[in-house]
Order: structure tokens, then C-alpha cells, then sequence
């Protein structure tokens, strides 16, 4: 789990946006800050995380960490 954690360098509580996939273009998405609500975990070759208020893991590649 360590070598997750240097991939992404999220951890439990850090605030979130999504970036450069389908959901961030989404008006319902766009702009919104997340809540990082779990550890990083392989699904089928990507890491992942639970994000609070959205249904299932979601790939940390398209998260960017924001200040606040």
C-alpha cells in the first residue's frame, strides 16, 4: 500500500478535483471539490480512491489535489 501512496500521494480527508475525464466536463461535476474518503487501492491495474458522494472507486490519475 506504501508504493500506492507515492503514486498519488492522497490520503483520507484531502480535498479533490477531477480532471481531464468525462465526469470533470459534466456541469454537475465541474468545479466541484471532492473528499478523499479512503486509502488508494489496486482496481485492475489503476489505483484508486472512494470519493465522498460519488458511487464507487474512482482512477486517482484523473484527481488533482487542491489547497483548503
Amino acid at each position: 500500500m506504501i508504493e500506492w501512496l507515492e503514486k498519488s500521494g492522497l490520503i483520507p480527508e484531502d480535498k479533490v478535483i477531477m480532471h481531464s475525464c468525462y465526469e470533470a466536463r459534466k456541469e454537475k461535476y465541474k468545479d466541484k471539490v471532492w473528499t478523499v474518503k479512503s486509502e488508494p487501492w489496486d482496481l485492475c491495474g489503476s489505483e484508486v480512491v472512494l470519493l465522498e458522494g460519488f458511487n464507487g472507486g474512482f482512477a486517482t490519475e484523473y484527481l488533482k489535489k487542491v489547497e483548503g
